[in-house]
């Protein structure tokens, strides 16, 4: 059962090959969602200083009945933050919001602030000054994992030139239809682990007539065939619902894809349009 399965980091952290992705669920509502989730099995649960919703997910952690070492909990450092003071004092925060003695993993949640993330000024200085406060905290304890999300090969090896722990893992868009093989395969090649948000492509896969056969073929529903596909590349999928419904349905993947239905779905056009999440900057850059 996928639930039960993990991979393994560069630094011989486990971790859940599964994850609940908690984005634009509010503060006030993440907590039963959580509680919904480890009730089903889930014990990787991913939030960001960005959401907003750090707190409730610490609460429900405290009253969930499983042992803290039983859950694996990534947040992320705001995209906005370029500086290594800035980074320690926000770390410090996320773990005074959730509550914990320890974050087990925190990645930078972009290269760049958002309103800058389509333009072409880089933040090479500031990245390496936020990436040191990751590694200060992981070598204090505060931090078992350090990642990254949303960098491309320049941004990881900005990076690399100056750091003293290498990154774990990188957290990218990624899904059918819009599956960047280069960036992967590169990330792989250097021990990092790659995780997927947005497998489902914010639901836009659900009206796409190739997949939606596809999924009729396995007998599967079009998510299970999203989270699969990202499975069977070496991915981590951490796919978003507040629905304990659709919760046990991601997680009933089971099954294989075939070599050749892996190749036919790599290939499917790219979507044009990410309707109303085409606003996120994210998804503009894909878009464009």
């Amino acid at each position: 059962m996928i639930l039960q399965e993990k991979y393994t980091l560069s630094n011989g952290v486990e971790i859940p090959k599964l994850g609940l992705g908690t984005w634009i669920i509010s503060d006030q509502t993440v907590g039963q969602v959580v509680k919904d989730a480890i009730a089903i099995g889930y014990r990787h649960i991913d939030t960001a200083q960005a959401y907003g919703n750090e707190r409730g997910i610490g609460e429900a952690i405290q009253t969930s009945g499983v042992k803290r070492e039983g859950l694996f909990i990534t947040t992320k450092l705001a995209a906005e933050i370029k500086s290594y003071s800035e980074a320690i004092t926000a770390i410090d925060q996320s773990l005074k919001t959730l509550g914990l003695d320890y974050i087990d993993m925190m990645i930078i949640h972009s290269p760049k602030p958002w309103k800058n993330f389509l333009g072409e000024v880089q933040f090479d200085e500031g990245n390496r000054e936020a990436w040191r406060a990751l590694e200060d905290a992981y070598k204090a304890g505060k931090l078992r994992a350090i990642g990254l999300s949303n960098f491309e090969v320049a941004d990881i090896e900005n990076i690399l030139q100056s750091c003293t722990i290498q990154p774990m893992a990188n957290q990218i868009l990624t899904h059918i239809s819009n599956t960047p093989k280069d960036l992967i395969d590169w990330c792989q090649q250097k021990g990092i682990l790659v995780e997927a948000y947005s497998p489902i492509a914010h639901g836009e896969l659900m009206k796409n007539q190739k997949v939606m056969a596809m999924a009729e073929k396995y007998g599967v529903s079009v998510p299970q065939l999203s989270i699969r596909y990202c499975l069977e590349l070496g991915l981590l999928p951490l796919p978003k619902t507040s629905n304990p419904k659709n919760m046990k349905n991601n997680a009933d993947v089971d099954f294989k894809i075939s070599a050749q239905d892996m190749d036919e779905l790599k290939n499917i056009e790219p979507i044009k349009d990410y309707g109303e999440s085409g606003k996120f900057p994210v998804f503009g850059k894909i878009a464009k």
